[in-house]
Formats: C-alpha cells, structure tokens, sequence
C-alpha cells in the first residue's frame, strides 16, 4: 500500500509529520489484505479454547497444583506471526527521517527497502527506527514482521501494529524530539519557574528559540539561545500568575522550540504540551500535588478497549476516562505495561493522574514465554524509551518500575530495583518511583520495600499496620486494591460474603435455557472476592482512618480480556470480573459504590438489585443502596421496610445502605435518603417489569466528527409496553448501519460470550449492550437499525448527524 505524499516545491523544508495509517497485512507473507491501523488482527476472533491453552499453576492466586486454564489470554487467535507493509513517497528538500512506532505487538522487525533497519523486543512500548539511510531513493518501502508466542502474557496481549506509526522528515540538522524536556521547578502563588531543555541533532552555527505559551494564548520566548558544540539548549522562564495542572483544572501549556541558521533560517521547530504543577511525596504531608495534600482515587487500566482489542482509538479512551471522572476517580495505573502516547495526551487534556508502569516480570518469569526472556538485556532500553517518550505529560505523577515480582524477597531484587529507580532518577529527577509487591513480610525482610521512593502494596491491607512499622518512608500505597469480581445484571441468593465466587448452578425460571447449570457468573451485590483481596469497603477504612495510606488504585476500572478469575478454570469464561464497569463499558452497580464514596460534586443514590423475580415471590430478597447520604428509608409497595443509618462499626454498613430482610414482592421499591442534618438528598427507584416489548437506543455523547476515526457509543436496551427497562432480557439482536457511519464492533458485557464482537449480532446480557458505530470521513446523516431476531420486539431506529 502506497501513502501518497505531495512533493514540496521548496528546497530545505522544516520537519513534516505524518501518520501512516493504510498498510496490507498479511497472516502468511503471500496473501495480503489491505488494513488501517491502529489494528488488532486478532480480537474479530474466532473464540477457541485452544488459542494459548495453558496447564499452570497460578503463583499469584497461591496455586500450588497446575490445572488447565482455557481463557487466561483471551481465548482469541492472537499467536502466530503477522507481516504488515507499505510504501512512502519522500518529497524532495528532506535530508532526515524516522519512524516513530508507539508500539507494535510483538518483536517487531522493520525493514526498509529490503534491509532490516530496526527490532524492538518490548510489544508495549514505543520505539523510533533511523530511515534517512533510505530516503534518497524516494520512496520509503516499509514492513514489520511481528511475532507472538504462546504463554507469552497473562492477559489479551492484542497482535500487530495497535496503535500509531508516523514518519518524521526533518533536515540533517533538527530537534531530537525525545530531547525536550521541561520542568516545574517550583510554584507559588505568583510565579512558577520554569526549566527547558533540548537537543539538536548535527548542530550548525546558528541560534534556537524556546517559546512558552500559556492556556490563554499568550507567548513568551527566552530570546536567542546559543547552541552548544553537543547540541544542548536550554532555557528559563518565570511564569506570572501560572494555570497550574490538577484533575480538576487541566491547564496545558505549550512549549515550542525552534532552530535557526543563524538567526532567521528555520531548521526545525518542534511543538508539545505540557503543563506546569509539582510533585512530593513525604512523610509528613503524603502525596501532594502542587502542595496540596491530596490522596490518590485511582483504578487499574489493562490496556484493552474490550470489543476492539489492544487498537488504540481516540474516542474509546476518552471515553474510557469520561466515565472513570464521572465516577470520582482522579487516577490509573497503566497495568502492567508502557501506556500509549494518546492515552496521555487524553489524560493531560481530561485531568487524569497516572501511575506509568512498565513490567509485569524482571529475571524470574511468571508465564513461560514473557518478558523474562529479554529483561536483562532489554530493561535498562525499555526504561529509558519510556520516559523519554513520556516524561513531559503532566498527568504522570510517578513511575512504576513491576507489578508482583518474584525477586522482591531477595536480595537480588533489592538491587535491581535500586538499579531501575536510580535509572528513572537520573532521566526525570521531578517524579517518585514505585512498585506493587504482594508479599509485604518477603519484601520489607529484605530491604526491598523500604528501597522504594513510594512502596506499593498490592491487597492484604490487614498488614498495613505492620508494614508502615517497617518503613522509613511513613507512608504507603495501595498500588493495587480490592479485586472484587461481579457480572452486571446478575444477583446470588443467599447474598453472602465469600471469597470463592464460583456457582455450580443457577438457572432463573424467566429462560430456564439462557445459562449452563455452572453459569460463570458472579453476584453483583459486590460481597464476593478472591482468597488474596477484598471488598472495596476494606479499602476505604484503611483510605480514610489512616493519613499514611497514600490512596489506592483499584482492580480494575473495567473489564478486560483475559484472566477470567475466579472462572480460570471453566470454559467458556474468557474476560474478567473485576471490572466496575463491564467490558461493554457498561456500568456495574459497584460503579455507584465508588461514585457515593469518591465524587463529591453531586449526590449519588443507587438501589439494587432490579425488581423483576418471578420466583422469588415471598423470598428475603436484601436490598442495598449505594449514597453519600448517611440515612435511608426504604419502601415495598409504598410500605417502609425501616429507616435506617450507616453504621461505621459493621464491616459492609459504613459506606452502604441495607435491608437484609426485604421479601420480594412484584411492584416497586423506592428509596429515600437523607444528609447528616437531615436533609433529603435524593431517591431511587426500580419497578417490576412486564414482557419485553420495544428495544431502546441512546448515544453516549451528542458531537460526532466525520472524520473516519470517531466512533460512536450506542447503548440498546429493552422496555416492556410501559416503558419500564427489562433486566431479564436475553434475546439475539441484529444491527445495520447506512449512512455516513458504519458497523465497527459489539459488546454485552458477558463474559462467557463467545459470540464474535465484529459479527452484527449479539445476545442481549441481562438486558443491555453497546453497538459501536465508526464515521465515515464524510459529514452527513447515519442510521441504525436494531433488531429482534425473531421479531417479538419493535425494533428501534436510531438517526444521528455527523459533521467536519
């Protein structure tokens, strides 16, 4: 595939960027089918048990015995090799290039005209190939081979060129992009200081620029800056009045540097964002953005956008990080891998902090065929490509050098650790390292948690009070909590607390046919976790009785592909539980749990479970309501069942609302609730729902850009006749798209679904699911259509604009 650029009529042009989107792909190096990329060729499927079937014994779960775990990956066709390729017209007046790919799974080779020019062994991180050896042929023939072995990952790794590659021209003499580097180096209620620097790559005799400008559109420049005889720039500025970066005001600056031949000759000019705040952390105040204290309110981001896999896409992230805002959240964790450069420039525009992690293993491997088998020679590279590419995103708060790594009771791994901080220190001396252990006693007997800048403790918080007893530093993080597991739309009875979720039968008398006797569903009462975590109210105590609890990011914001715990074992789970959203992107009730406790702009009141359970007539049916709200009076029919207030003293009362005792009746239950001073702060309620009638669509955001890239979010339910949503619904339905839009994945949030997500059908999950649409690049009206496969419920039309 050829990516046509215009020729320049100039001689000597300034840099040219360009996204290299069109490329063939091919399974075989013969066959070639012609893709856009970002692309994932594996996630349209088919689902198999096969694809990475794994015998192994999981450490981290305390697994002794190994046993067959048919969905730990994804259950999708990911292994296997991929070649990808295109060809690059270069106009004339250019002397440099480079390919800039933001990452490209797996072990990918780039060759160039025939001859390999570049191998990055990492999948997930970023990584830049020379081309200027090829240009002055003209044109630029380019592939990439890429590998992916089987147990390579513990979780959906996605295949082939994910997310972007772009091509850079410059001249000969130009800007090292990964060079720029600014600094807050302090801020006060006036002033902020300012450091930049940079690097030209064949400096000439001549003079560099560097410009400030700030939110409000104002400019300023340091005036000419000699160039060093190494290349280095440098400059200083005193920023007045400056609009500090937080998650609440995300203003981004942005900082140009540009190079002269002497003094008005443009060589290159180079442009980023960037925003201006500081960060400490210290025994006395905690986590203090800008110097305010402040705890992180963080979740777990795998790298997945369910329904379509590991291929990056603007709108899915904003997407992703609208509903975590909403929510209260004000932090990720890339786990456990680099991020994509989109995804932090999403989170620098939104105001979202981010913890960047990098490896889920060092020397010891925790699947047979990961990283393991590179970290001695590639770690010390991975590191410094990521923060080079990253370190100018002011929603980064601190790096994470591993997650759960089984050196971290020796000495060995004390010393790497050292290693990996003081390489992170010396590339960004602005921001704390950390890690997540899971074995507070191994790691604090050894030293190797008390090495940290910021230690990181992954579930187990009954050792938190004998783990800051250890530490030097006088605080800690929850760098990875919770790990409750529910499905949306499901609810266990008995309700009970247990930290093994699995059921062996449930068959609800309204489709005795819609699930196996061993569903592979979990309750969604959110009282069910694993045999090392917690429920999010466990949490929460140690958050707000403890000011050496930093804050914590739980598992996970949202469902992912792979590890389908508790479900390791059963076919055909193939996605996880944790999520407080479901891979749909759908919320769980526990989204409302977090909201009440998290978001303190708006009051939350949530019930559950919905209200239609024809076999539970006359059956204790417990209701619970997730609110910031102190008091809550519940009412059957009209008839309060009591008023009731939390209770700080009872593990699952101090955050929640419950009735233990409520026994189901057909109609409507109706909460009421009520602040400290006991005022009404809102209601909720849920009604009994007749037969499914009439199939319900909503976009999720009102502006969509035709510009082939956007994607549009359309969530379909289904009312009965008077218009009450039916939770029970499982039927199959139909989706087509005319218009200026088309079909681009599908999702219900079903974990044991092995229905594809590219396929324009799908069965309802519990009465929900989400179409995703694509635009065309042309503005104009689209269409949906949704449908009943077999015809018993009015279909519903949906109609919406594009524009430029």
């Amino acid at each position: 595939m050829t990516a046509l650029l215009f020729s320049l009529c100039a001689m000597g042009q300034t840099r040219q960027e360009i996204n290299l989107k069109t490329w063939d792909f091919s399974h075989d190096n013969k066959s070639w089918t012609e893709v856009q990329i970002p692309h994932d060729w594996a996630i349209a499927g088919p689902f198999d048990k096969k694809w990475d079937l794994q015998k192994v014994a999981i450490v981290q779960n305390g697994e002794k015995e190994a046993t067959e775990k048919s969905g730990r990956s994804g259950a999708l066709p990911w292994i296997g090799e991929g070649w990808y390729k295109t060809t690059v017209k270069i106009p004339q007046g250019y002397e440099a290039a480079e390919l800039v790919f933001d990452g490209a799974m797996a072990e990918p080779r780039v060759s160039i005209n025939g001859e390999e020019a570049g191998y990055w062994a990492y999948g997930y991180n970023a990584f830049r190939v020379d081309a200027t050896p090829y240009i002055k042929s003209g044109k630029l023939d380019i592939s990439v081979h890429l590998q992916n072995i089987e147990e390579s990952s513990r979780w959906y790794p996605g295949a082939g060129l994910y997310r972007p590659v772009k091509l850079v021209l410059t001249q000969k003499t130009h800007i090292d992009d990964w060079s720029i580097f600014v600094r807050t180096m302090s801020i006060d209620k006036n002033q902020a200081t300012v450091e930049v620097e940079a690097r030209v790559i064949n400096p000439v005799k001549g003079t560099a620029q560097i410009f400030l400008k700030g939110p409000d559109g104002r400019s300023s420049s340091c005036g000419d800056t000699r160039i060093e005889a190494d290349g280095k720039v440098y400059a200083k500025f005193k920023v007045k009045n400056p609009q500090l970066w937080t998650p609440e005001t995300p203003s981004l600056y942005e900082v140009k540097v540009e190079v002269y031949k002497g003094h008005h000759e443009v060589l290159d000019s180079k442009t980023i964002k960037t925003g201006i705040r500081t960060i400490r952390v210290t025994r006395e105040k905690g986590f203090q953005l800008n110097g305010q204290t402040r705890k992180f309110k963080g979740v777990c981001l795998h790298h997945d956008l369910g329904p379509l896999g590991a291929a990056i896409n603007k709108s899915a992230l904003i997407r992703q990080i609208r509903m975590m805002k909403e929510m209260g959240c004000d932090a990720i964790r890339t786990s456990h891998n680099m991020p994509s450069t989109m995804q932090m420039e999403i989170c620098d525009s939104m105001g979202m902090m981010v913890m960047a992690e990098s490896f889920d293993m060092w020397i010891y491997p925790k699947c047979k065929n990961g990283y393991a088998r590179f970290f001695k020679e590639w770690a010390a590279k991975d590191i410094t490509n990521l923060i080079l590419n990253h370190r100018n995103h002011p929603s980064i708060v601190m790096w994470s050098i591993g997650n759960e790594i089984p050196e971290q009771g020796s000495e060995e791994g004390r010393q790497l650790s050292i290693q990996l901080q003081g390489l992170c220190h010396s590339l960004d001396p602005t921001r704390p390292v950390t890690q997540g252990m899971d074995h507070a006693e191994a790691s604090l007997n050894g030293g190797f948690a008390q090495a940290m800048d910021v230690p990181g403790f992954n579930y187990r918080v009954h050792k938190y009070a004998n783990n800051i007893k250890q530490l030097p530093q006088g605080f800690l993080l929850g760098s990875e909590t919770t790990s409750t597991v529910s499905s949306r739309g499901v609810y266990k009875f008995p309700v009970e607390v247990t930290d093994n979720s699995q059921y062996a039968s449930w068959a609800p008398t309204y489709d005795p046919t819609a699930f196996s006797k061993a569903d592979g569903q979990c309750s969604s009462y959110d009282v069910e976790y694993c045999a090392w975590s917690n429920l999010p109210d466990d949490d929460w105590r140690w958050q707000d009785d403890y000011s050496w609890v930093i804050g914590e990011f739980v598992w996970t914001g949202y469902d992912y592909l792979g590890e389908p715990t508790p479900y390791d074992e059963y076919w055909p789970s193939r996605s996880s539980y944790f999520g407080i959203c479901d891979l749909a992107g759908l919320p769980k009730d526990r989204y409302y749990l977090y909201k009440s406790h998290w978001n303190k702009k708006e009051h939350t009141v949530h019930l559950l479970p919905h209200w239609t359970w024809p076999d539970r007539k006359g059956k204790v049916t417990p209701v619970y309501c997730y609110t910031d709200g102190v008091e809550g009076e519940l009412f059957v029919n009209g008839k309060s069942q009591g008023r009731i207030r939390k209770n700080p003293a009872e593990r699952l009362d101090r955050y929640r609302l419950r009735w233990n005792d409520v026994k189901y009746e057909p109609g409507e239950i109706k909460v009421v609730v009520y602040d400290e001073q006991g005022n009404l702060i809102g209601e909720d309620v849920r009604k009994t729902a007749g037969k499914a009638s009439v199939l319900v669509t909503q976009t999720e955001t009102a502006n969509h850009k035709a510009d082939g890239e956007d994607l549009i979010f359309v969530r379909v339910s289904v009312n009965d006749n008077k218009g009450i949503p039916v939770p029970t619904c499982q039927n199959v339905l139909t989706f087509s798209v005319s218009g200026e839009a088309r079909f681009e994945a599908v999702c219900n949030g079903d974990a044991t679904s092995l229905e594809s997500f590219k396929q324009p059908q799908m069965r309802l999950f519990n009465g929900e699911l989400v179409v995703v649409l694509r635009s065309t690049t042309k503005a104009g009206k689209a269409t949906l259509t949704v449908k009943d496969k077999q015809g018993k419920l009015k279909p519903a039309v949906l109609t919406f604009q594009t524009v430029k």
